[in-house]
């Protein structure tokens, strides 16, 4: 087993925003420099933390956590569609290997995923079918949410299984860091709002794309400080990927859902993710050191934007 890591946040807005020439090549040059990591690292398999925006999981049935033995992209937001590589028997013997260390896991024989999974595998790999990859989805979006400590559990137990695995696995984290999208709630919600967070699988393509403009209009509006959502936090942004650069995850442990929310926005939840993969790698190869870090708060992604690359203290250069 030799294990890497990449976090990075993601952002449906990266084809759609109208950030400057500046911006939009500062945030390629960190993608460059994890996307140099994962080819110097060539992973046999990616183990991928992912959340979900209502276009797989639905509160019909909300799973915090699920692993996927199949699955297949939807292709919102202009990302990749179609299957990805899962190697199955794997992805089954991890859900069993979870389960036995004490986290109960949900698993998916046709699992679907949007950008939010799709994009670090274009963006670091150039498609969804580059790499062999197992997607973990961590529910980040629907309220309720299991506790931060029981994220950590979670996380340690993929990396128990990890560790006896004779493979080269790049773990990966997306989502995050502080944003307030216009994510609908289900205490909120109207009822055709309701009707998409109970079910909203497979709209036509005029209703998907009308749900689209209306993020792409909101990221307009708050770049120009117009959009009623919570303001990006970078403080809370940094002293978050410090933590996890200190390798002390139990000073995540009781952090609340109500508490993040209100300091970085009601997804923000997605640095559940980040939390999983690192609670992975440090079960798996015991101390870590953060080889790259990249943060910039972007209002037109609507997002603190963190990339990050990880590897075993005993690991080279």
């Amino acid at each position: 087993m030799t294990l890497a890591l990449v976090n990075m946040s993601h952002s449906p807005l990266l084809q759609f925003s109208e950030a400057s020439r500046e911006v939009l090549d500062d945030l390629d040059g960190a993608f460059g420099a994890a996307r140099r990591f994962a080819a110097d690292f060539d992973p046999d398999l990616i183990v991928l933390f992912a959340p979900d925006h209502y276009n797989g999981f639905f509160y019909e049935l909300m799973p915090q956590f699920c692993i996927g033995y199949e699955a297949t992209g939807v292709g919102d937001y202009d990302s990749e569609a179609g299957p990805l590589d899962v190697p199955t028997e794997i992805a089954q013997r991890l859900a069993a290997s979870v389960l036995v260390d004490g986290v109960d896991c949900a698993i998916s024989l046709k699992m679907e995923v949007d950008h939010g999974a799709v994009q670090p595998l274009e963006i670091l790999f150039g498609g969804i079918t580059a790499k062999p990859v197992i997607p973990i989805f961590v529910n980040c979006v629907a309220p309720p949410f299991a506790p931060m400590r029981r994220v950590g559990a979670f996380g340690r137990a993929v990396g128990n299984f990890l560790r006896d695995l004779d493979a080269r696995v790049l773990l990966i984290g997306s989502g995050g860091l502080s944003h307030d999208p216009p994510v609908p709630q289900i205490v909120t919600a109207t009822e055709e709002q309701r009707k998409l967070l109970l079910n909203g699988r497979h709209p036509t393509a005029a209703a998907r794309a009308a749900r689209q403009q209306r993020v792409i209009d909101a990221a307009k509006a708050f770049a120009r400080g117009e959009a009623n959502i919570r303001d990006l936090n970078p403080k809370w942004d940094r002293e978050f990927m410090s933590i996890l650069s200190s390798g002390q995850l139990d000073r995540l442990d009781d952090w609340t859902a109500e508490e993040m929310a209100a300091e970085a926005g009601k997804s923000c939840h997605e640095v559940r993710t980040w939390v999983a993969s690192h609670n992975a790698m440090k079960a798996a190869v015991g101390e870590y050191r953060s080889t790259f870090s990249y943060y910039r708060p972007i209002p037109e992604l609507i997002a603190g934007f963190g990339v990050t690359t990880v590897l075993p203290v005993d690991a080279g250069a």
